[in-house]
């Protein structure tokens, strides 16, 4: 057996486990960073003039794009993970982030450049989305192919804490930044320093991956002639494969961000809420998520990642009748256990969604079949759940008709890990 295809010690599991969790951190660092000050400071900086309603969507539109370019990502990248191999791949991800991010803070605003700024904002943003639209499917894959198969859910959990752990340091910079100076000068320039750190951390980042090694399965497989187009395998033979995968991030996303991003931006325009406070109950929740996730990432090992998924999809499918009516009261401590019971919903179901995706495909199509069925699940989870929501608000609906659109979210989650366990072992769970 070669050194590339020798089983991996426990000491290489748990490295690669800690590399890509550091990576996905920093990735998700610099997309909620966006996430959170399209909510708070785009507003004004880059679409002024218009309605607040107006504004909002402008706002989240932007937000959006960045999940539009995910599944593109997923495809570029993936193609590039399943003919090259994982640990470059995710090197070239990482550096793409980085530099956008680092742009973003940059950039000048509408009163300077007038309407290239929110183009050139929504280009960057572009590119955020393709860099994480290839993060992900690298990260969980190289952790996963490197674990025993009997502890792959617990690993595949470490990359995918990068997104609370990304949603703390990204909330804790702009709350830091908004704490230490005035309001004006945060709004004005403050801002920016929270973007232009990532240029910091993605060095810690390419001094981590680097010293990864190559995913002994992807390793083994790379001997025989690689695929020439995975993407055109993956949609010809496992396209039930990657309904799934979509299906199960649709309300894992939509659980995830309007519980972060939702929350905030109608916490402060409708209810009055102060920005400190709310981003304050997400990193609570955040917080809390880490560790809950890996303990029910370890309890999928034993009575299955599939059936997980979906006792958690019921959990968080209560959280979601409750979410909105409960924050709608505008009372501080209903709005912060609310936020806090909708954030941590979603952990039995997101840790082993990693294991489940990877185990879906063969490894020559892995990443391309993995990345995309998560990141269509991206869009209609994450991207569209805030915008449909806002628009359903407006309508005579309210906020019950926000729960009852968020709960068929969830329940899609749940019948997607349904029908992928069936898929792999062609038998009821």
């Amino acid at each position: 057996m070669s050194a590339s295809t020798a089983q991996p010690t426990p000491t290489d599991v748990r490295r690669v486990a800690l590399a890509s969790l550091v990576g996905t951190t920093i990735e998700w660092y610099d997309f909620f960073l966006y996430a959170l000050a399209a909510v708070i400071v785009f507003r004004s900086q880059f679409f002024p003039g218009t309605s607040e309603l107006a504004g909002t969507l402008a706002t989240l539109g932007t937000f959006a794009v960045g999940f539009i370019a995910r599944p593109l990502g997923g495809v570029i990248f993936g193609h590039i993970g399943d003919r090259i191999g994982r640990k470059m791949t995710l090197v070239t991800t990482l550096v793409t982030m980085g530099i956008a991010t680092f742009l973003i803070g940059l950039l000048p605003t509408y009163e300077q450049i007038g309407a290239a700024a929110p183009v050139l904002l929504v280009v960057l943003r572009i590119a955020q989305g393709l860099a994480v639209g290839g993060e992900w499917g690298g990260a969980v894959l190289i952790s996963v192919e490197h674990a025993p198969e009997e502890r792959r859910g617990f690993y595949g959990a470490f990359p995918q804490l990068g997104v609370p752990l990304g949603l703390i340091t990204s909330n804790l910079a702009i709350l830091v930044l908004a704490a230490v100076m005035p309001n004006e000068q945060f709004m004005a320039w403050g801002w920016r320093i929270a973007f232009l750190i990532s240029a910091l951390l993605v060095l810690v980042g390419l001094y981590v991956r680097l010293r990864v090694t190559e995913s002994p399965e992807f390793a083994a497989a790379r001997e025989n002639a690689p695929m020439r187009l995975p993407i055109v395998t993956v949609v010809r033979d496992h396209w039930p494969q990657v309904l799934c995968g979509t299906a199960i991030f649709t309300g894992i996303t939509a659980m995830g961000y309007m519980a972060a991003t939702f929350a905030i931006q109608y916490g402060t325009t409708a209810l009055g809420l102060v920005n400190t406070f709310l981003i304050l109950a997400v990193i609570v929740g955040a917080i809390t998520e880490v560790p809950l996730s890996l303990w029910f990432s370890a309890m999928s090992d034993r009575i299955g990642r599939h059936r997980m998924i979906v006792y958690g999809s019921v959990a968080a499918g209560i959280a979601a009748i409750f979410f909105l009516p409960v924050m709608s009261t505008a009372v501080p401590a209903l709005v912060f256990l609310a936020m806090f019971f909708a954030r941590i919903s979603g952990s039995p179901m997101y840790g082993p969604a990693a294991a489940v995706a990877a185990g879906a495909f063969p490894v020559e199509v892995r990443y391309t079949g993995a990345s995309i069925g998560y990141q269509f699940g991206a869009i209609a989870g994450g991207a569209l759940a805030p915008i449909i929501a806002t628009l359903i608000l407006t309508s005579p609906a309210g906020v019950w008709g926000v729960s009852v659109y968020l709960t068929a979210m969830v329940a899609v989650t749940g019948l997607g890990a349904y029908f992928a366990g069936r898929l792999a072992a062609r038998q009821p769970l």
